[in-house]
C-alpha cells in the first residue's frame, strides 16, 4: 500500500511537467498586459450612443470581427442613448478622459469638441491614405472641419422631412403641400375629417422640439442673420423671425393634440406607424422603421415654404454623424476607424439598420429599399444641408429654446418671453 502511494505522488510530480511541455508551445505564461502570442495587449475604448437593436448588436460584431483579425487588439465598448451620451461625453472630455474612438454629431458639437484641444486631427491621416479619403463623400466633411482641419470622419447621412399616409391623404383629396400656408390648410381638413391630432410629435424629447425651431428660423431667417447669431460671440438673436418662428411652431402644437407634451418621439412614431396618425416628422434614419413595422404606403415632402421667408426653401435640415479619435488614441484606433468606415462595413450597415450611409458604394438599390433609396437621393441634391438646431448654436441658447418649445406647447410662456432669456443668455456668452 505504501508503495502504491509513493508511486501516486511520482506521478502527480511528473503530470505538471508534461502537461507544460506538451503543448509544443512556449511554456511561459502571458505576462499581464501581453497576449497568448507575447505581443503587447492594445485596449481601444469604443464609445457610441446606440445601446438598442440593430445598431447595438452590429457594432458588437464589428469590434468582435476586428479583434479577431487583430489578436493584440482589445475594444471594450460603452454606449448610453442621445441626450445621456451628451452629458457623458462633455464629463469624459473635461476629465480628459475621453475614449479613443467616438461618435459625434457634426457642426458645433463637434466645434465644441475640438475647442477642447484633445481631438485628434485627420488630415494627415487621410493623406496618407488617399484611397480612404476619396472613398467618402466630400460635401459630407464640412461639419466636421474647423480652420481648415478635419477632425472626424462622416459616416451617416440624414435628412427630416414630413412623412405622410398617402392612403389617408388620397381619401381627403390632399395634394403634398408646397408653402406654409398650404400646410396649415391640409391639417385644417384632416381635423374637419376626424383626425383630432393630425399632426403628431413627442414633445418630451427636447431634440425634437429643436429640430422643427432650427428647420423654421432657417425658413425664416436671413442667412446672415443667422450666422451671426449661431455665433456665440456675436450673437444677439433679436430679429424679429424668431418670435414669428416661435408663433408657427406654436400653431403646429395645436394640431398635435393633448397626448404631445406626454410621449415621446419614438411613441408618435409607432402611433404613424399604427395608422393613427396622418402625419410625423422624422428623420430619412427612420424609414426602416416604418417599412418594418407596416405595409403603408408612404410618402415624404420638405418642410413647406414659408411665406415671406428669407431663407432657402429647398435647403434640407439634418447632418452627418461620424467618428472621432481623441488625441492620445493609439495606431490600432485609426486602423479600427477605417474598419469602421470601410465601404464593406457601410455597405452591411446600410442593409442591416436601414440608415444611409456617407461612403461612395456603400448605398444601392441592392442594399436598400424604393423609399430609403428616393430619401438618398433627396439627401445629396438639396440645395444644402442645414444642421441640427441643438447642434448649430451653444447648447445653452438652444436649451433655452427647447425647455421653452415644452412650454408653449402648454401655454406657460409666450415666444416673447423665451427670447428675452435667449437674449440674456446670449449677452452673458458674448462677455
Amino acid at each position: 500500500m505504501k508503495k502504491k502511494i509513493a508511486m501516486l505522488l511520482a506521478v502527480a510530480m511528473i503530470v505538471p511537467t508534461l502537461v507544460a511541455c506538451s503543448s509544443g508551445g512556449s511554456s511561459e505564461t502571458p505576462e499581464p498586459g501581453e497576449t497568448p502570442s507575447g505581443e503587447e495587449e492594445v485596449v481601444i475604448d469604443f464609445f457610441h450612443r446606440w445601446p438598442n437593436e440593430p445598431r447595438k448588436s452590429f457594432y458588437d460584431e464589428k469590434a468582435q470581427e476586428f479583434m479577431d483579425a487583430n489578436p493584440n487588439v482589445k475594444i471594450n465598448i460603452d454606449a448610453v442613448l442621445n441626450d445621456s451620451y451628451k452629458e457623458k461625453i462633455r464629463v469624459l472630455i473635461s476629465n480628459d478622459n475621453l475614449p479613443d474612438i467616438f461618435t459625434s454629431w457634426s457642426d458645433s458639437f463637434a466645434e465644441n469638441l475640438v475647442s477642447s484641444d484633445r481631438i485628434r486631427p485627420l488630415d494627415d491621416i487621410l493623406e496618407e491614405d488617399q484611397a480612404w479619403k476619396d472613398s467618402i463623400i466630400e460635401s459630407q466633411f464640412s461639419g466636421f472641419t474647423f480652420d481648415d482641419t478635419v477632425y472626424g470622419i462622416p459616416f451617416t447621412i440624414d435628412g427630416k422631412a414630413f412623412f405622410y399616409n398617402k392612403a389617408i391623404f388620397e381619401e381627403n383629396n390632399l395634394e403634398v403641400p408646397e408653402t406654409y400656408s398650404e400646410f396649415v390648410d391640409v391639417l385644417d381638413k384632416l381635423q374637419a375629417a376626424g383626425w383630432e391630432a393630425p399632426l403628431v410629435e413627442g414633445l418630451t424629447n427636447a431634440w425634437a422640439i429643436s429640430h422643427y425651431m432650427g428647420t423654421i428660423f432657417q425658413r425664416i431667417l436671413d442667412p446672415a442673420v443667422a450666422e451671426v447669431d449661431y455665433n456665440e460671440e456675436t450673437g444677439e438673436f433679436t430679429d424679429p423671425g424668431y418670435v414669428k418662428g416661435l408663433e408657427i411652431f406654436k400653431e403646429l402644437t395645436e394640431y398635435m393634440g393633448e397626448t404631445a407634451t406626454a410621449i415621446d418621439h419614438e411613441t408618435a412614431r409607432n402611433m404613424f406607424i399604427a395608422g393613427e396618425v396622418p402625419i410625423v416628422y422624422m428623420q430619412f434614419a427612420e424609414v426602416k422603421m416604418v417599412e418594418d413595422g407596416s405595409d403603408m404606403e408612404f410618402g415624404f415632402f420638405n418642410f413647406p415654404e414659408i411665406e415671406g421667408g428669407k431663407g432657402d426653401k429647398d435647403a434640407l435640415t439634418g447632418a452627418p454623424e461620424g467618428w472621432m479619435l481623441s488625441e492620445n488614441a493609439p495606431a490600432e484606433a485609426v486602423e479600427f476607424l477605417k474598419f469602421l468606415t470601410s465601404q464593406e462595413t457601410a455597405y452591411e450597415f446600410t442593409k442591416v439598420d436601414g440608415q444611409l450611409n456617407a461612403i461612395k458604394g456603400g448605398v444601392d438599390e441592392a442594399n436598400t429599399s424604393v423609399a430609403r433609396m428616393e430619401a438618398y437621393e433627396v439627401v445629396n441634391s438639396a440645395s444644402k444641408t442645414a444642421p441640427w438646431f441643438d447642434n448649430a448654436v451653444n447648447i445653452n441658447i438652444a436649451d433655452i429654446f427647447m425647455r421653452g418649445g415644452q412650454n408653449l406647447a402648454i401655454g406657460d410662456q409666450t415666444p416673447e418671453d423665451i427670447m428675452k432669456d435667449v437674449q440674456a443668455e446670449a449677452e452673458r456668452l458674448r462677455q
